[in-house]
């Protein structure tokens, strides 16, 4: 029997997903009260593939006038929505969750055109995530009560949300599905170069019968963002994005009586233990760093082995590097898809840059690379230390750093020295291990013998600059309502 050569390099042909089944129009106004407005601004600026570098459509852009609009909009709708029966504003969300479901895949291959992402993750990740949130908070509209005994909780009013580039329709049910359970309404601003599955959710919302002007998208860039901020009739803040952004709403609300939830920047460590399930544990690496092509606030950007395996771990995990696919984000056999826009690759190639400079020993796979579009191979770097840039601050991107460490307590110093406090994983067979790190480090949140695992029933955020408040579960109800 002649032995299976593992170091071969398997060939795929071509698994395109289809397009022809999508609708999108040319142009996309604002959504406000219910309908598509054209914006007061008359602007609009071009959404564009990032795989291609051609423009998909064109979105409007929203100035101060349309700003007030929306919260005018969503004000005069939080009077009768506060007040309807809270198992009929279940029925609405619950709708909305099922309409998400019947057209997934449609918002999958939206998601994959215009952010760049592999339509396995769109479709597996994605668009079902997306509608358990809806699904998830529709169950608690008539529950609140019950979940907070003793108290009285009200809706808040206005929320104004503001959601990044990475996961824009997954940010979105994030934000909107706590917000109208609770009873408020909302003006949601999507990033500026991922918006139009925000626009598709707004036609589902249109479609389902969601009374007007409960919930309102306007699309912009930051200035929009800040308009929404600095809003006096916006009751709440809701904000995942960079720490560098977060900290300038934090300083525009200071002495505002303006509720805030943040979920910011991350520098995740993933720390393999010699004891762990090493295949499974490189699989989780991967999984960690190379998700959404590193376009992930908690991935696990930072490697810790413990100097026993340490040949072992790199050798296997360069192994299963060569092995991924980097290309087309409509092809299913794709593993990392085109990086979200060109100033982003920009930001990831200076890192990168920097990361050589300082000493830091690059290996990067070989695959090809597409002519037109943003990519950017996945990339590790050696015998880096604490003090590297590369180390201490976000890059986004498809970019591994490794240390190594002795004990355990070294690695939750090690772990904990930096300026985030968002994700953490850990690798090992020993339960008692698991139970000193997650006690031990700084983060909102650690898996254990897994990573990026997400569930709308478990909440999620930070601490240090990784951000302030929590998302999901109960936390995320608690963000959206005041108690009497």
């Amino acid at each position: 029997m002649n032995r299976l050569n593992i170091n071969k390099k398997w060939d795929y042909s071509d698994a395109l997903e289809a397009t022809d089944h999508i609708i999108l129009k040319e142009k996309y106004d604002l959504f406000i009260n219910g309908e598509f407005v054209k914006p007061n601004s008359e602007k609009y600026f071009d959404t564009i593939n990032p795989a291609t570098d051609e423009i998909i459509a064109r979105v409007a852009g929203a100035n101060k006038k349309d700003v007030d609009f929306a919260v005018d909009s969503a004000r005069r709708a939080f009077k009768s929505w506060s007040k309807i029966k809270a198992k009929d504003r279940g029925k609405y969300i619950f709708r909305i969750a099922r309409m998400i479901q019947e057209r997934a895949k449609e918002f999958a291959v939206i998601e994959s055109m215009d952010g760049g992402k592999p339509i396995r993750e769109s479709r597996d990740i994605d668009i079902p995530l997306a509608a358990n949130h809806f699904f998830y908070y529709a169950g608690w509209a008539d529950k609140i009560e019950y979940a907070f005994p003793n108290k009285t909780p009200k809706p808040l009013g206005v929320a104004g949300q503001i959601i990044p580039w990475n996961f824009p329709l997954l940010m979105a049910a994030w934000k909107i599905a706590p917000a109208i359970a609770c009873g408020n309404t909302v003006v949601l601003k999507p990033a500026e170069t991922t918006s139009l599955t925000a626009l598709k959710l707004a036609e589902i919302i249109q479609e389902s019968g969601l009374p007007k002007g409960v919930v309102n998208i306007v699309t912009g860039a930051g200035q929009t963002g800040a308009e929404i901020v600095n809003h006096p009739d916006v009751n709440k803040i809701a904000f995942t994005g960079s720490t560098a952004v977060g900290k300038l709403i934090e300083r525009s609300l200071a002495g505002i009586e303006k509720k805030t939830t943040l979920e910011l920047g991350g520098k995740g460590a993933n720390i393999i233990f010699e004891d762990a399930a090493i295949d499974q544990a490189v699989e989780g690496i991967i999984n960690a760093i190379f998700l959404n092509q590193g376009h992930v606030c908690c991935a696990g950007s930072r490697l810790f082995i413990q100097e026993s395996i340490v040949n072992t771990v790199i050798e296997k995990l360069k192994d299963r590097m060569s092995s991924l696919v980097v290309g087309d984000p409509l092809d299913k056999n794709t593993d990392i898809g085109a990086i979200n826009s060109k100033e982003q690759l920009a930001t990831i190639n200076k890192y990168i840059q920097i990361g050589k400079q300082e000493g830091g020993e690059i290996y990067q796979s070989k695959c090809n690379i597409p002519k037109k579009g943003n990519w950017c191979p996945p990339t590790l770097f050696l015998n880096v230390s604490q003090s590297h840039a590369i180390v201490q601050e976000e890059i986004f991107g498809p970019v591994l750093t490794i240390q190594t460490f002795r004990t355990i307590n070294e690695v939750i110093e090690k772990a904990n020295n930096t300026p985030f406090g968002l994700s953490a994983g850990v690798w090992t067979e020993k339960g008692s291990k698991i139970f000193k790190l997650t006690q031990a480090l700084n983060a909102g949140v650690v898996w254990a013998n897994t990573y990026n695992k997400f569930d709308p029933a478990s909440p999620f955020g930070g601490f240090k600059e990784s951000g302030i408040g929590r998302e999901g579960g109960l936390h995320g109800l608690k963000a959206y309502l005041k108690f009497e």
